[in-house]
């Protein structure tokens, strides 16, 4: 039996910066078929943004890489997507309907509460490792991942869930 280095913070650090790498670049491609299927411009103008900032944030990964010195590369995650799948189904399922905005939403912000958990654990990790410069890189991207949620959040309170409701 050949004997394996045991796995340390370094290496969750790592697979867990993959996992989220893999999901950004999943969230760029889901996110204009989301603007597509909405139905109110403020929210697809919302989508739009999100993925504009979703390149920004996927450099921002491929810099932790550099600074890492491994190559930027994603490892599946079957959490993002299942998320995505459920929006996808949300699409297929209430197209057409009142509803279909406010589940498109509901599916945003599953996306978001992911990344918010996702980028928080690593900005602590990163942290706890002494790698001042990625978790600052970290740290815009869970800034700006934090504001996205509270820009949906208004949404739904102010127009969406209300007009689903009509």
């Amino acid at each position: 039996m050949v004997a394996t280095k045991d796995k340390d913070l370094n290496d969750l650090f790592l697979d867990t910066l993959k996992d989220i790498y893999f999901a950004e670049k999943q969230i760029l491609k889901a996110l204009p078929k989301m603007a597509k299927a909405a139905t109110s411009d403020k929210l697809r103008a919302a989508f739009e943004k999100h993925r504009d900032e979703t390149e920004g944030q996927i450099e921002r990964l491929e810099q932790v890489f550099e600074l890492l010195e491994k190559p930027a590369r994603g490892k599946t995650c079957d959490a993002i997507l299942g998320i995505i799948d459920e929006g996808k189904e949300i699409m297929d399922e209430y197209k057409g309907t009142e509803a279909l905005d406010a589940g498109l939403l509901a599916a945003a912000q599953a996306v978001e509460h992911y990344e918010i958990s996702r980028y928080g654990t690593l900005k602590q990790w990163a942290t706890q490792l002494g790698m001042k410069d990625a978790a600052k890189l970290i740290d815009q991207t869970l800034q700006q991942e934090k504001t996205t949620d509270q820009t949906l959040t208004k949404l739904a309170e102010s127009s969406i869930n209300v007009a689903a409701a009509a």
